[in-house]
């Protein structure tokens, strides 16, 4: 058998811990309404501080320019950069802690965050995402799509490494919130209500979904997109945890953007990059404004990367253990 798609997998055991699971349209709509308040907590804060900080250092904009107000509050430093990451997005953690307590009765831990190997799962991610987006760049580099863009010297290389390691941190906490909600919570939950397929396909989706206003979207990176969400699910359900795919989602970004200077979905990732890489062939391949996440390079490794997840699942079967469920 195959333990990923298995009713038995440990994701869908833990989801199963608590007293109630909810219906697949409240589950749907919660998705969105974390990541909403999220945005408009968390992410107001960050604005807050970002726009202290440029005052701090460049003294009040024309508050009458949409524009120039717009892009003072814009985090463009890696400091802000990393602030707005983890204040935006880690509220997410604490809302599902509220949701899981009240609602589910069940502890935070039991959307995949089990102690046990924790570092050996994350780390493994982290080298597995690198490896996957080094193959996608290395793709298009070989058809001479790839070249090296000339920018500012004091952003890029190791004049850039501390701002690049610091923005690390922001990618960690928003790829970790991401897949907490996505893998960690709303595929189990579906799955363990209705069927393994369901959880995976539905959570894929809203995955996608939830990126759809991000700007230069194509039909590409939708795909992609979807692909990602589908890789991280089977990966998540391969290891019954989602350490694993936090490593790898943030890792993703980071190196799309902080790494090798690409944008990171449609948008720019500030705070300085160690190769400062730019794409020169054409947008269907190398993904264009969207970043290489909108190219054809990205859709051949995420395939490959399903392919080899699902195939590593096969002969497994759950390894289930009652003391786990107190661990």
């Amino acid at each position: 058998m195959n333990i990923i798609l298995s009713p038995a997998n440990r994701l869908f055991e833990l989801a199963r811990s608590g007293q109630r699971l909810p219906h697949i349209i409240l589950a749907i709509v919660l998705t969105f309404v974390f990541v909403l308040v999220a945005q408009f907590t968390g992410g107001l804060l960050a604005v807050l501080i970002v726009f202290l900080l440029s005052v701090s250092q460049d003294g009040m904009p024309v508050l009458d320019n949409p524009d120039a107000l717009v892009a003072f509050i814009t985090p463009d430093t890696a400091l802000e950069q990393a602030i707005f990451l983890i204040l935006a997005f880690g509220p997410i953690f604490l809302l599902l802690w509220g949701w899981l307590a009240l609602f589910e009765k069940r502890p935070l831990w039991a959307i995949g965050l089990e102690k046990f190997g924790a570092w050996q799962k994350y780390l493994r991610g982290l080298l597995v995402g690198l490896i996957m987006f080094v193959a996608a760049i290395g793709i298009s580099a070989v058809f001479g799509f790839i070249t090296f863009e000339q920018g500012n010297p004091q952003q890029q290389g190791v004049y850039a490494l501390a701002g690049v390691l610091l923005v690390l941190l922001g990618w960690v906490v928003q790829g970790a919130a991401e897949e907490a909600l996505t893998r960690g919570w709303l595929l189990p939950v579906i799955g363990a209500r209705y069927t393994p397929v369901w959880g995976v396909i539905v959570s894929s989706i809203i995955f996608a979904m939830l990126h759809s206003f991000n700007p230069n979207l194509s039909v590409i990176a939708v795909l992609n997109l979807f692909l990602f969400g589908l890789f991280a699910a089977l990966y998540a359900l391969r290891e019954g945890s989602v350490w694993g795919v936090f490593g790898i989602h943030a890792v993703w970004n980071w190196a799309q953007g902080n790494l090798f200077g690409f944008e990171v979905s449609g948008q720019a990732a500030p705070g300085g990059t160690l190769f400062n890489l730019m794409e020169v062939g054409p947008d269907a391949i190398t993904g264009g404004p969207f970043g290489p996440e909108g190219g054809l390079s990205v859709t051949v490794v995420l395939v490959a990367s399903c392919i080899v997840v699902w195939l590593r699942g096969r002969g497994k079967t759950p390894q289930m253990s009652k003391n786990e469920l107190t661990s």
